[in-house]
């Protein structure tokens, strides 16, 4: 009987640190550190001095530290002060930030949480928001706490990804072909072949370049910040074999190849002209209202939408209907639009929010709070891209539902700045306009399946197969 409330009290105090709720004093210490004045409730929630909030988890072995530093955090190398998702100590205590997830309180749901999770308890006194969803991928962690628990919390985070070999090893859509990029702060356009990081060489030009598509793997249409001709270059011989002159400096490239044609805008003449790519000649010139910027083709290639710079109005074109321009409504702040489902999706880089509009009614759907700093959008097969600059992530929004319901981590300390399709496959391409790095994403899967450096930065850049080129 003695051996059985012994080991009842062993038991009882192996778990006091669970139990007895407060948080220890190292680790109030470090979040002081960079959040003065935070409110370590009685029961162990840490409320941070704007109320967001970070639930402690216990770890089942605890190590006595004075000096406590971050093992890890997700999104990947943040800090503290950045507030994210979820933060691992090297004592293996973890915090798990309380978000607000389509309307849910939640935490992070991790596909593979780490082991300081799996084996880790929340303060058995706490006093959790209310409606509160714990994943069942945590469910571990509640212990006797009263909560919800569900599969599927609105948004799933893979980190499998950082425990695989697809990160070095090639990526087969990939292979064979070339890349054309522009770095923004020079005239070259840099070649570069797959897999590897420096250029083979470059291809001088006269101005700096604006934007760069390439059409059929067989041409390269560039235009330039300070001239109003747009360059065709054939991939072949890699000389400029056409020379295309506009009134005013020709500046975003858009290429239909159902259609076979280019859409290239011209912001000071308000104009957008039509190129046929089989003769590489002007067809048509669409005068428009204000000057064009922002400027994307819908999926389907119906309808075309762009951002006057001098009113912050957005403007529709009906392709199908006879270049109808349709006012959309004014938005500040507009880096990125796009189009799916009968409805138009508006991002604010400045505001961090995504905005849904009706087509038909041009009447507000309705506003989500999306990763900071947005500054890219891919519509493709009923869901939205969104690139998030400030933590280098991609949340996936289902455009039915219009929830998000993945949330994708590169991995990097870059600053990532476009998505890039690569034609004939699931893949998109995420490059940075600061450092040489690029990652690319399997929108089907929802892997990030390469990450890889490059020697120069990437303002644009073009992925065609390798031309045998004529020397």
């Amino acid at each position: 009987m003695k051996k059985i409330l012994l080991a009842i009290c062993l038991g009882i105090l192996t778990c006091t640190s669970a139990f007895g709720a407060q948080v220890p004093e190292s680790v109030q210490n470090f979040i002081n550190k960079d959040f003065p004045n935070t409110n370590f409730r009685f029961d162990g929630a840490i409320i941070l001095p704007d109320n967001t909030m970070y639930l402690p988890v216990f770890p089942a072995k605890t190590q006595n530290l004075t000096d406590l530093s971050i093992k890890t955090t997700y999104p990947v190398n943040t800090t503290m002060k950045q507030k994210p998702d979820m933060i691992i100590l090297n004592n293996n205590y973890v915090l798990l930030k309380v978000l607000n997830t389509n309307g849910k309180k939640t935490v992070i749901n991790l596909t593979a949480p780490p082991e300081e999770l799996q084996t880790g308890l929340l303060p058995q006194d706490i006093l959790l928001p209310k409606g509160l969803v714990i994943p069942e991928s945590l469910k571990g962690i509640i212990g006797n706490i009263d909560v919800t628990v569900a599969q599927d919390t609105g948004l799933r985070i893979n980190n499998t990804r950082n425990k695989g070999k697809k990160l070095t090893t090639p990526v087969e859509p990939l292979n064979g072909k070339t890349f054309y990029i522009s770095t923004g702060s020079n005239k070259n356009i840099q070649v570069i072949q797959t897999n590897t990081k420096n250029p083979e060489y470059s291809l001088a030009q006269d101005h700096i370049i604006n934007d760069m598509k390439a059409y059929n793997n067989e041409f390269l249409l560039v235009t330039y910040f300070d001239s109003k001709t747009m360059n065709v270059i054939s991939l072949m011989d890699e000389k400029v074999i056409k020379q295309v002159n506009f009134e005013i400096n020709p500046e975003q490239i858009i290429i239909d190849k159902d259609k076979k044609i280019a859409y290239i805008t011209s912001g000071s003449n308000s104009s957008i002209y039509i190129l046929s790519l089989e003769t590489m000649t002007l067809k048509k010139q669409l005068k428009i209202n204000g000057m064009c910027e922002k400027f994307t083709l819908s999926e389907d290639g119906t309808k075309m939408f762009y951002v006057d710079r001098n009113t912050n109005d957005i403007w529709a074109i009906e392709l199908d209907n006879d270049f109808l321009l349709r006012n959309i409504g004014s938005f500040p702040n507009v880096s990125k639009i796009a189009y799916a489902n009968n409805k138009i999706y508006i991002i604010s880089r400045t505001k961090n929010r995504l905005a849904i509009v009706d087509y038909e009614t041009l009447g507000f759907l309705s506003e989500l709070e999306v990763c900071e700093k947005p500054v890219d959008l891919y519509a493709h097969n009923n869901e939205l891209f969104i690139l998030g600059a400030q933590d280098n992530i991609i949340e996936v929004l289902d455009t039915q539902e219009d929830i998000i319901t993945d949330k994708l981590f590169l991995n990097t300390n870059a600053f990532a700045t476009k998505i890039t399709p690569i034609d004939n496959s699931n893949l998109i391409m995420i490059t940075n306009a600061m450092s040489g790095l690029y990652s690319v994403v399997d929108t089907e899967t929802k892997d990030v399946i390469k990450t890889s450096p490059l020697d120069v930065p990437v303002r644009t850049i073009v992925v065609t197969n390798k031309v045998k080129t004529i020397k």
